[in-house]
């Protein structure tokens, strides 16, 4: 019997879905997205869908026939996560269950505290220590419930901090730097010699889009994280912006900065994102790094785009280094 690749990916306007969306298109996979306000029809190879991501009938309808859902829809600007989020991933989980499909997750590292730090593996303790921490940890439970009542399989792929190639809700595109701007300075937010990992959005979703391939070989609940690229002391990322500015505008290389923290610990009280930004803090303040073991165990390797080609494309989306930005929902 054929296999059914049909997918429907929720948040395909944003950052990960919108890249899972474009990339699952150029494999052959037949996709669908849920959007607000949109006239239904096919764009862009997307058959799109009107409808929200809180409506469990639209959801239900976008998803009739489907063998997977990405589950990539967030409530934009770190707004309305505690209303949201759960109701959200509720609609995908009841959708999936009608269908018998495998849910794909964007996993987080706001799942772990300070005593899974800094080497996290895929049965690291999650004991978060954040209110979306927290959330994101139930997120978690619910669909590993889900696989364990046998109607839906779960795959999670864990990944660093998201950047390029389009702007979004991110820290490369909103701590870093300024969408938009030519790159005069980088606000780095870590401590000196505090290692961190950074993840590629495209290679975020190859992996995803290869896991899928071998879906029928995944465990009914599913978790992987990735390597991305290891910045061992918090000058890499910053290096690496630096090389591409100058090679790319000829412009004196750009200078860095500590992130103005207590900027962001004076407006927090009256800002949503800020508050949510300096609970993140720590994440910033220890080593956060992940064991890619099991995943290229299982892929024989990890897609990996190297480091200055992802920060040059990432640059560019950002309308950077001399061209306009590119338009991404949040």
């Amino acid at each position: 019997m054929a296999r059914n690749d049909t997918v429907l990916v929720l948040g395909a306007t944003g950052g990960i879905g919108g890249e899972v969306a474009r990339q699952l298109c150029d494999a052959g996979w037949q996709v669908r997205g849920l959007q607000r306000g949109a006239a239904e029809g096919k764009r862009d190879g997307i058959t799109w869908f009107a409808g929200d991501a809180m409506d469990a009938q639209a959801v239900r309808r976008a998803a009739k026939g489907c063998s997977v859902i990405v589950h990539a829809v967030n409530p934009p600007g770190y707004r309305g996560w505690a209303q949201l989020v759960l109701p959200m991933l509720d609609n995908t989980i009841a959708a999936a269950k009608a269908e018998g499909a495998t849910i794909v997750l964007p996993g987080t590292v706001y799942n772990f505290g300070p005593d899974a730090l800094p080497l996290l593996k895929e049965d690291s303790p999650q004991h978060p220590v954040t209110r979306k921490g927290a959330i994101r940890v139930e997120m978690e439970k619910r669909l590993e419930d889900a696989s364990r009542e046998g109607a839906v399989r779960v795959l999670i792929v864990r990944a660093g901090d998201f950047f390029g190639p389009k702007p979004g809700n991110n820290w490369f595109s909103q701590g870093l730097l300024k969408v938009g701007q030519p790159v005069k300075a980088v606000s780095y937010p870590g401590r000196p010699d505090t290692g961190h990992q950074w993840s590629y959005l495209p290679d975020v979703a190859r992996t995803m889009v290869e896991l899928l391939a071998r879906r029928d070989r995944l465990e009914p609940f599913a978790r992987f994280h990735m390597a991305g690229h290891w910045d061992a002391d918090g000058t890499r990322m910053s290096g690496a912006i630096r090389k591409v500015v100058v090679r790319r505008t000829g412009a004196q290389a750009p200078r860095v900065s500590a992130f103005p923290w207590w900027l962001v610990t004076l407006a927090s009280p009256f800002v949503t994102t800020f508050r949510e930004m300096r609970e993140m803090r720590y994440l910033w303040n220890t080593p956060v790094q992940m064991d890619n073991a099991k995943l290229v165990a299982f892929l024989g390797r990890e897609p990996h785009t190297p480091l200055e080609e992802a920060v040059e494309a990432a640059l560019d989306g950002m309308g950077s280094l001399g061209a306009a930005p590119l338009a991404v929902a949040a």
